[in-house]
């Protein structure tokens, strides 16, 4: 069944089982994906990585604070 007929379907469900549905589709969407994690892991060090070897600029807070106040 395609995408058009789950929700053609889920239409005619009670409120109740609605909610069941999107809380169930909800919680599929949140179960980690390992590989994302390997990516992010790899950035986050490499990012550390640069701020350690001085290759990355820092900007104060009270500066990003001033420089985004107006936006």
């Amino acid at each position: 069944m395609d995408t058009k007929g789950l929700l053609q379907e889920a239409l005619h469900l009670s409120p109740a089982e609605k909610l069941r549905l999107i809380e169930c589709l909800v919680h599929s969407l949140d179960k980690p994906d390992d590989n994302i994690e390997k990516i992010w892991a790899a950035e986050s060090e490499k990012r550390y990585q640069a701020l350690k070897d001085g290759k990355t600029k820092t900007i104060p807070l009270n500066e990003v604070i001033q420089m985004y106040q107006f936006i």
